[in-house]
Formats: C-alpha cells, structure tokens, sequence
C-alpha cells in the first residue's frame, strides 16, 4: 500500500474506528508479527512454536492499532514492534510452564559460567562445562535447549534492569558526569569487552541478533547451522555475559 493510501486509511480509521478498516492495516503491518516472532524465538527453540509466537503477537499489534495516535509523531513501527514484543512475552509468562527446577538449573550454569571462567580467565569449552557440571556433553546441549526460555529477557532489559541504563546519558566531560552515569559507561565497556571475548561463533550469534537485528532463520542460514544450534550458541552467550555483568555489578556495589 503507498504511503499516502496508508496515510488515508490511518485518518479514516482515526474518525470511524470501521472493522474493515481495522482488517486493512492488520494486513498492511502483518510482516511485523512475523519478524518479532522470529526474532524471539531464539530464546525458545522447539519450546514453543513459531506459530503459537505468531499468534501471541496479532493481540500485540491489533492493540497497537487500536490505541496509536498518528497524530503525535510516532512511527507506527516502532510503536507496534514494542507492543508485539510484549504481547508475546507476556503471554508465555501467562503460561507459567517453565519448571521451578529449570530456573534453578539456568542459575547453576550461570554461575558455573562465572566461576569457572573467573578461574580460567578465558571462556570454558563446553566440555569443560559439561565436566565440571558432571554431565556428557550431549547431555549439556540438552540442558541448553531447556533452559533457552529462562534467558527470554534480553541483554538490553537486563542492562535496563540492573544498572538503569534505560536512561539517556548526557554528554558530560568524563570528570563531571555523575557517579551513576560514571557507572553505567562503566559496565557498558564491560559488556563491550566482554562480547569480543566470546567465543567466535558465539560473538557472531551477538553480533547477528542485536546489532544486525536478524531473526533465528536469518541466523541459521548465514552460520549453515540448525537453528537449534544457533538457541545454544545464543544461551550461552547470555549466560557467559550475565555472569560477568553480575560479578561486574557486585565490585560496584563493593
């Protein structure tokens, strides 16, 4: 549909709330629901379906439709995108199917993540990982799989969650910025720092996911790996980086 066409049915919509209208730019910004699922479903693998995804993110973007003001500047795809975000986050935490015991086993490996790698000074292998946990390596990548869903929340929220880097940063000298700001830069040269040395194909699965945006298929393609392999490169990576964040948060707090 041609921007003005667009521009049209978003004002009649505005005026007439008309269901026919609805339909038409539920249809025009479809391709939304589709990408965000694809792009959240690496952090459930076989968990969940690509489908189930899909269907969870329709509300997200019917709500969207129902309460955008295109009168205030806003880019509708921008503004869709968080909400179908959070429509399918939110429905799978509805769900509550995840086990206690798979959270708990998410924080053991995240802490052997941290420990170990403290120790060694470089990034365990996975059969290191295996061996210090006590299982076969076959067993670990099974564990990966499991526990993809329990790192459903991203390294932008757990940044946002922990060090308040939600926040805009003023550009203060170095000297004057506030000591939280100081903080923040901080722990963002850690995250930096510690994303190059991940492992490569890890780093490769960081770099395609957040900062060229791909989805898991995408992914899948350009590594020629199965997008089941590509879930537990991105765990572990989310594993590795929060273990360090974590140790990083507890030297600022010490």
């Amino acid at each position: 549909m041609a921007d003005n066409d667009i521009l049209y049915v978003w004002k009649r919509y505005g005026q007439t709330k008309d269901p026919m209208l609805r339909e038409k730019l539920i249809l025009e910004y479809a391709h939304l629901v589709k990408y965000v699922a694809g792009r959240l479903s690496i952090y459930f693998g076989s968990n969940v379906e690509y489908d189930d995804l899909v269907g969870f993110g329709v509300f997200g973007l019917i709500d969207a439709i129902e309460k955008f003001d295109i009168n205030k500047g806003v880019k509708f795809e921008t503004y869709a995108s968080l909400r179908i975000r959070g429509s399918i986050i939110d429905s799978i935490r509805e769900l509550d199917w995840v086990p206690r015991s798979l959270r708990q086993k998410n924080k053991e490996i995240e802490k052997a993540f941290s420990e170990f790698e403290n120790e060694l000074g470089r990034s365990a292998s996975d059969i290191e990982m295996s061996n210090k946990l006590g299982i076969s390596v076959n067993e670990f990548h099974k564990l990966l799989n499991n526990i993809n869903i329990t790192t459903m929340i991203s390294l932008e929220d757990f940044l946002e969650q922990n060090y308040d880097s939600g926040v805009d940063i003023p550009n203060y000298s170095r000297e004057d910025r506030p000591e939280s700001h100081l903080e923040i830069i901080e722990i963002k040269d850690v995250l930096a720092g510690s994303i190059d040395k991940l492992p490569e194909k890890e780093k490769t699965v960081i770099s395609l996911y957040y900062y060229e945006e791909m989805t898991l298929k995408e992914i899948s393609a350009i590594m020629g790996v199965s997008e089941s392999r590509v879930s537990q490169l991105h765990t572990k990576a989310i594993l590795r980086l929060k273990g360090k964040l974590a140790r990083q948060k507890s030297l600022l707090e010490n």
